[in-house]
């Protein structure tokens, strides 16, 4: 890996992400608390290090003639380093003033070998503010020139002079360049868990509002999708009876308008808080449900409610899925089955509750020789689903919605049918709490 200068650019982050090496967290103008304190750390080693190579060379050499050019020179390279702390600017200024410290560095130390080791700060400088290449270059020709000035200032041959100013650039060179791929690598793995972390987001909100929307559907299917059906249904019967029994047409056209009423009621009702209406105003299900029955028997329909057990206050959601389902099946029975009785059948017990949709209508159709129907559309072991198990696009949803909302709640739906005998739908729901099944 490059230096973060010529790398590609990571992923881009969020505003609040971590900032990146490869897009700039070394830069002057870009630093974090730490960079600043590294910046500051190395300026200090640089003034120290300059003031002590002066100070040697002004108790040695006080009465040289370079001693005028060395102290100006000093003076300019501790103003510019002192100068790039406090006002950082941009990476470009910073690379200027790099370049102007490096060539007073080097005359000082042609001048005067003693300030050689001031080199080891700016080593870290170029690291931290030029591309790998330039950066190693510049690396190089510093540890050559410490080389020669510690070669210049020895009485002998000493081989550490030879040997130690190329292993200190060596080894900042390698620690420096290790931990900026380290830090680029983490920036990396932190911009993909961000986005995984995104897509995950973005992922849970689609299935959200996919569920929604289908509980939608089916809370208006059970409401206002029904009583748009049987008002279709009792104008049509009107407008055959106009002419030959207007006191029968207008009874379907007052029952149509009340079933209207209602309807506008359902969906005010279905727009603030998607509790049926009948249960508004804290009516429980057993008034709910008879209210239902009552509203339900007409048109040669008789609708009978019964309610076993103790009078139990039940969730509003366990209260909401046991109606819609009545209203559900109720609708099913005057369209589908041609029965002339329906009874409905709340059970309370301590732990489940049980509500009972009985008829005596057709029934469900025979299964085919050899093989078997589920009328709640189960999929067979073959993983064909049942026709029934699909929701018709032009009339709703029917069982397999009513089967959705009350596995939403940890419920079972039973259907047992004979041909010819009508058919008995159960729902039942657990009052204690328990994990739904996997859909």
């Amino acid at each position: 890996m490059r230096h973060p200068d010529n790398h590609p650019q990571p992923p881009s982050t969020s505003p609040g992400s971590p900032a990146s090496p490869a897009s700039g967290a070394f830069a002057p103008g870009a630093q974090t608390r730490d960079d600043r304190l590294l910046s500051a750390l190395l300026t200090t080693a640089f003034v120290v290090l300059l003031a002590g190579a002066l100070l040697r060379y002004v108790l040695k050499h006080g009465d040289s003639d370079r001693l005028p050019w060395i102290v100006g020179l000093s003076v300019v390279l501790a103003v510019v380093q002192v100068a790039g702390q406090a006002r950082p600017g941009s990476r470009r200024a910073g690379r200027v003033r790099l370049a102007v410290v490096v060539a007073c560095w080097v005359v000082v130390v042609l001048l005067a070998p003693s300030f050689a080791w001031c080199a080891v700060p700016l080593i870290h400088t170029a690291l931290r503010l030029l591309p790998t290449r330039s950066a190693v270059a510049l690396v190089t020709a510093l540890a050559t020139l410490v080389v020669l000035a510690e070669l210049r200032l020895a009485d002998g041959f000493d081989p550490n002079h030879l040997l130690l100013p190329p292993v200190v650039a060596a080894l900042a060179t390698g620690v420096f360049v290790y931990l900026t791929r380290e830090a680029t690598r983490r920036q990396h793995l932190i911009d993909d868990l961000v986005r995984t972390r995104r897509e995950l987001a973005a992922t849970e909100r689609r299935e959200g509002t996919l569920a929604e929307r289908q509980r939608l559907s089916r809370e208006i299917h059970d409401s206002l999708a029904q009583g748009l059906s049987s008002q279709n249904m009792l104008l049509q019967a009107a407008d055959r009876q106009w002419d030959t029994d207007p006191e029968a047409a207008r009874t379907h056209l007052r029952t149509a308008a009340s079933i209207a009423a209602h309807g506008l009621t359902e969906a005010r009702r279905l727009v603030h808080d998607l509790a049926p209406a009948d249960l508004a105003e804290g009516a429980g299900l057993a008034q709910a449900l008879a209210t239902l029955a009552a509203r339900e028997s007409r048109d040669g329909l008789t609708v009978r409610f019964h309610a076993e057990g103790p009078d139990t206050h039940l969730p509003d959601q366990v209260a909401s899925a046991l109606l819609r389902t009545a209203q559900g099946a109720l609708a099913n029975i005057r369209e589908h089955s041609g029965a002339r009785t329906a009874a409905l059948t709340l059970t309370c017990l301590d732990d489940t509750v049980a509500l009972d949709v009985a008829d005596d209508g057709r029934g469900f159709p025979a299964p085919e020789p050899g093989g078997t129907r589920d009328p709640l559309g189960d999929p067979d072991p073959l993983g064909d689903p049942d026709p029934l198990s699909r929701p018709d696009p032009l009339r709703g949803h029917g069982l397999p919605a009513i089967r959705a909302r009350l596995r939403q709640l940890g419920g079972t739906l039973a259907i047992e049918s004979t041909p010819g005998e009508g058919a008995v739908l159960t729902a039942t729901i657990p009052l204690t709490p328990a994990t739904p099944p996997a859909p």
